[in-house]
């Protein structure tokens, strides 16, 4: 997570009258799915705020691809946990998605406005100290499948020429 794109976020949201909750646990399962009372109440004896199906690839994902990211979850159930809630159905969330996507269109430009021209954080270096492998020992197929999100981390080879404009 970028923490300077996830609090310009979260000041966007203050100018279109939105509110956000910043910080929290959040659990990443398989799905499409709806948790059992069981397993509802376990994820909350762990501490998590949300559960999702989708952050953890799109987090990494953008590490990967050293791409400044934050999470925006749009809630739209409290899961089978609360008392005062009734079960949740596919309606349901789907009513709720559908009155969250405006919320999040006006998020979005909102926050766009605020985005500075320069990346102040360090999510363009994000794989500078991650790659384990080294780089010279990597196959040329391989180099080249890598080469879009490597580029500036693969040193050219002892007798590579240098690519010329056409």
């Amino acid at each position: 997570i970028c923490w300077r794109l996830a609090a310009l976020i979260a000041e966007a949201g203050k100018d279109v009258d939105i509110p956000i909750k910043r910080g929290g646990s959040y659990l990443c399962i398989e799905g499409p799915q709806f948790s059992t009372f069981a397993e509802s109440n376990v994820y909350r004896s762990w501490g998590m705020d949300l559960i999702g199906m989708t952050n953890l690839q799109e987090a990494k994902l953008a590490r990967e691809a050293e791409i400044c990211y934050s999470t925006i979850a749009l809630v739209t159930d409290y899961d089978c946990w609360h008392p005062q809630h009734d079960a949740v159905t596919v309606s349901d969330v789907l009513d709720n998605l559908k009155k969250n996507t405006d919320n999040a269109q006006k998020l979005i430009r909102a926050a766009v406005k605020r985005l500075p021209i320069e990346r102040t954080c360090k999510c363009e270096q994000a794989l500078k100290h991650a790659i384990m492998t080294d780089l010279k020992t990597v196959p040329e197929a391989t180099r080249q499948k890598l080469e879009l999100l490597l580029r500036k981390y693969l040193q050219p080879r002892k007798g590579d020429e240098p690519q010329k404009a056409q």
